[in-house]
């Protein structure tokens, strides 16, 4: 008989496997779950050199999987950048670029954030001038808090090749002084760019970053996680991190199609070389991201209807259309030739114009392709239309989730100023989306517009619709709440399966891979409110423990 090289018995496991929903023992063989069951059905494969966990009653669950979180840029703002919180003053904001710009040489770059929209009029019409008197020696860059809007010195705008005589960037927006026309500093979408490309890191920082994400990340409980924009030096970092055996979870990275923050379209040509380059053991690349429309602060969001006209938007000249990134006909066929060369497309999608122009690509694919299988993803959903709830499971697309950008939280004031209360309540309707049977995953999207990664206060907050922080009170619409039932499949088989990975992870189940963790509290057993404060106790993938409270 084969023996276990690890057994773990005497736990409450929750499997997610509706064939054996639960268990008391697990017994693993080569890294994979070799019997899933009662702790008489596992005891009998215990051999001379098993080693055995008591679990004492602790709960088991399956490891979490994470599709939209930017490992490698989360990681680089813990290791390296100014980051003051998303509740910082522009005062504290100032004083840390200043300080960081003393302890730096002249001519390097300074990068950080978050800078928030409420900041902006004490920013005043010309904002550069605010960082050029902290230095005009240093390159300062500082993004907001979503990411897609960069606050830029005279130095940095310089070196960016961006001046009064730079004409307007498609997709992007160039801030200009009312007075001389010239940049005054922010820039938007497409048109941050080439100040974003000042920002450089060495492989020794990438290799870095990219331990200090794993690390995180299985503190958290993640088994597995999707980075949703890969350029080059991602995948070199994460390929590189797989060889070495850095890379202690499962990996799936949409290479950049077409991206606002990294200038040209990147040739399909271009992409099936990196796929074919980068792709290794625990590194999935089957995978591609486009971007739809931008964010709402910067009013860059996609929406059918227009921003308020009492946030300075111009009702009169509204055109859905105009904010998008791509025109439709050319994401069509975007859309079919990704599905036809193999690709998963996730497409950032914030307003509902451009959530349904992406359901429509996916449609056009379909209609060229046939049924492909590959699940294409609308990433964020932040605004579906009543008319395109239903479109997710008729077509086969997933709508992926990101509670923290919405329950409340130091950005909301500012979606009601732009967008109005009644609108900003339909902000992430997973109720809805439920009850229509969509699929659904989660993606936190750190360290853009979440100041963290953890997945609790995410789940805690699709139960409850309101934000752990009692810095941040009331709830969103609380009718859109989920029962934990609908909510466990989010974070784990659902995102098992946007991974290519249903077979391999996302339940315990045996042939899979044990990948679990170990909880200080029974989810099933406490109140919404309280999933936020669970603390993984131990974090194991592939059988290998990869974090120990």
């Amino acid at each position: 008989m084969t023996q276990a090289d690890e057994i773990w018995a005497g736990g409450s496991i929750m499997t997610m496997d509706p064939s054996n929903p639960r268990a008391q023992a697990l017994a693993i063989k080569d890294g994979r779950l070799l019997a899933v069951g009662k702790d008489e059905d596992v005891w009998n494969l215990q051999g001379p050199g098993t080693r055995v966990h008591q679990l004492h009653g602790q709960f088991v669950m399956p490891g979490l999987v994470e599709s939209h979180t930017h490992a490698l840029w989360g990681a680089c703002r813990t290791l390296y950048d100014v980051y003051v919180g998303f509740d910082a003053s522009l005062p504290e904001l100032l004083d840390a670029v200043r300080a960081r710009c003393n302890k730096t040489e002249p001519g390097q770059t300074v990068f950080g954030g978050p800078w928030r929209p409420v900041m902006r009029a004490d920013m005043g019409a010309n904002p550069r001038a605010l960082l050029d008197a902290i230095s005009t020696d240093h390159v300062i860059v500082l993004h907001d808090a979503s990411q897609h809007i960069l606050w830029c010195n005279s130095r940095a705008l310089s070196l960016a090749g961006i001046d009064a005589g730079t004409a307007d960037i498609r997709g992007g927006i160039i801030e200009r002084d009312p007075a001389s026309g010239a940049p005054n500093g922010i820039l938007a979408e497409t048109a941050s760019a080439p100040a974003r490309a000042l920002v450089q890191r060495t492989e020794a920082q990438l290799d870095e970053a990219l331990r200090e994400a794993v690390r995180y990340f299985t503190s958290l409980g993640f088994t597995g996680f999707k980075e949703p924009m890969a350029f080059k030096e991602e995948l070199r970092t994460y390929h590189a991190a797989d060889a070495r055996g850095d890379l202690t979870m499962h990996l799936a990275a949409h290479i950049v199609h077409s991206s606002p923050l990294g200038g040209d379209i990147v040739p399909y040509e271009t992409m099936d070389l990196l796929r074919r380059t980068f792709t290794s053991k625990n590194l999935r690349l089957d995978f591609a991201k486009l971007f739809l429309d931008g964010v709402a602060p910067g009013f860059t969001a996609s929406f059918i209807e227009p921003y308020l006209a009492a946030s300075g938007y111009d009702v009169a000249s509204h055109d859905p259309d105009a904010t998008l990134l791509i025109p439709p006909s050319d994401l069509n066929e975007m859309l079919i030739q990704l599905d036809r060369r193999g690709y998963t497309v996730k497409m950032h999608a914030v307003g509902d114009n451009a959530i349904r122009k992406g359901l429509d690509g996916i449609a056009a694919a379909r209609a060229a392709n046939g049924q492909s299988g590959r699940r294409h993803e609308i990433a964020h959903s932040n605004y579906v239309s009543d008319a395109d709830l239903t479109r997710f499971s008729a077509l086969g697309a997933v709508s992926e989730l990101s509670p923290k950008m919405w329950f409340p939280n130091p950005g909301t004031a500012v979606q009601k100023a732009l967008l109005g209360r009644d609108r900003v309540q339909k902000n992430q309707r997973i109720g809805d989306l439920v009850a229509a049977k969509a699929e659904l995953i989660y993606g936190s999207d750190w360290p853009a517009a979440a100041p963290d990664a953890n997945p609790w206060t995410g789940l805690s907050g699709m139960l409850t619709r309101r934000n752990a922080d009692p810095t941040y009170p009331g709830d969103l619409a609380p009718e859109q709440a989920i029962s934990l039932q609908n909510a466990l499949p989010i974070f784990t088989v659902n995102g098992a399966r946007s991974m290519g990975m249903e077979a391999e992870t996302g339940s315990l189940s045996v042939g899979k891979w044990a990948d679990f963790i170990v909880l200080s509290k029974d989810l099933t057993k406490i109140p919404p409110h309280e999933i936020a404060t669970v603390c993984p106790r131990t974090t194991v993938w592939k059988g290998k423990v990869v974090h120990e409270a």
